[in-house]
């Protein structure tokens, strides 16, 4: 483990309690044993830093994969939202419609398609149709169309209502067609500068053009996520893998690389994007996935919860290194 750059600064202490936080969903049967050491050393209370450190050192090997990639970075968002429609919350959270259908997709992801009146799955509509109303769907509330629009691109995110109450929008299902970014589009139209496509950019311009012209922008990535609403636990959303994120600890991986539980050393320096704060380096547990996660070295950093956390991972565009932490038997 010493061959990992930047290992001795590690906070070994948290790393082990991510770790023993989501190493329970990897099924293979190295890693399921040394979960189990992970329970009985901390049976006796966290482990400090030096014995989370041997920890690591002793239970798991280190493989350098690929060359290098990116690191991009999510956030659970906080947004206002409206029971009824307004001239500013004028955009529908949509559950999931009775006419969309789950179907076997690639390397075990679920493929969603619009099945007909006779039987038949066919491409369901696109960004652009679902917001000219051609689908029927349950309305679970309503939000500015550039908060839901985000909202869409996180997967899940936290709803204050004008009564006072709060909600968890958690994804439940997508429309089946491949995310594209607005970024690139937006800098290629002259909307923003290239440098400057960061996340609260994207979201001030779409702001000041309300309307028509931002719905033809957001019409440009054509995935729509529909969502399913719980109360607020004042928590963590969970990944795909079902376990509570971490900030700073979790990443979304492509599953077609990396199983859920498994651990990664991530090493992400040199962004460009215009506000990019900071290098992220460290200990992180595969706990999710993504539309846009596609690669072996790929990965999508959970920031956190909240305004600020938005803000730190809109910034992130970092060339990415990873290696897998591969547990001894």
């Amino acid at each position: 483990m010493s061959e990992l750059p930047g290992w001795s600064a590690e906070d070994h202490a948290s790393a082990f309690a991510a770790y023993l936080g989501g190493c329970s969903v990897d099924r293979d049967t190295a890693a399921r044993t040394v979960c189990d050491r992970a329970r009985q050393l901390a049976a006796y209370g966290p482990p400090d830093r030096e014995r989370a450190r041997a920890f690591f050192e002793t239970n798991f090997t280190v493989e350098r994969i690929g060359g290098e990639g990116l690191l991009t970075s999510y956030f659970a968002p906080e947004y206002e939202a409206r029971r009824q429609a307004s001239y500013e919350f004028d955009a529908p959270i949509l559950g999931v419609p009775d006419d969309l259908a789950r179907r076997p997709g690639v390397n075990g992801r679920t493929a969603f398609r619009r099945l007909t009146a006779n039987g038949d799955f066919v491409q369901y509509p696109d960004r652009a149709a679902i917001e000219r109303g051609e689908i029927n769907a349950p309305v679970l509330g309503w939000m500015r169309a550039e908060d839901l629009f985000f909202l869409q691109i996180q997967g899940s995110g936290y709803l204050s209502f004008e009564d006072g109450a709060k909600a968890r929008a958690a994804y439940a299902a997508d429309n089946g067609h491949t995310f594209v970014g607005i970024a690139r589009p937006m800098a290629e139209r002259g909307l923003l500068p290239r440098n400057g496509t960061s996340g609260s950019a994207i979201m001030a311009w779409l702001a000041a053009h309300r309307g028509a012209e931002a719905r033809e922008v957001m019409g440009l990535n054509p995935r729509y996520i529909f969502f399913s609403m719980a109360a607020d636990d004042d928590g963590h959303p969970a990944g795909a893998a079902g376990m509570p994120l971490v900030a700073g600890r979790s990443v979304a991986v492509d599953p077609a690389h990396w199983d859920y539980g498994q651990v990664a050393w991530i090493i992400a320096d040199g962004g460009n994007l215009a506000g990019a704060r900071r290098g992220y380096q460290g200990l992180v547990m595969a706990l999710d996935t993504g539309s846009a996660i596609r690669g072996q070295v790929r990965a999508d950093y959970y920031m956190g919860r909240g305004a600020a956390a938005g803000d730190e991972a809109g910034t992130v565009r970092h060339p990415l290194r990873m290696w897998r932490l591969i547990p001894r038997p």
